[in-house]
């Protein structure tokens, strides 16, 4: 059983989700207004300090312009 959110999984999708957002030119608050979420949410995915829900990812991944399978595959 897995005791910590601080897997090697959860590590790269939190550097994915940094890479892509990064890579659309894009703050951590303009992400956040986005996603129509507070700013302080995104910093707490990207620290690692929370994980994201299937529903999250898609959304996530839609306003980034990426298909989610491109991270699920990995």
């Amino acid at each position: 059983m897995i005791k910590s959110i601080y897997t090697k999984e959860s590590n790269a999708l939190r550097v994915w989700f940094i890479a892509k957002r990064k890579e659309k030119e894009l703050s951590q608050r303009k992400l956040a207004e986005l996603l129509n979420v507070h700013h302080s949410i995104i910093g707490k995915i990207e620290t690692g300090e929370r994980q994201v829900n299937v529903v999250e990812l898609i959304k996530y991944c839609k306003v980034l312009g990426v298909n989610p399978s491109e991270i699920i595959d990995k």
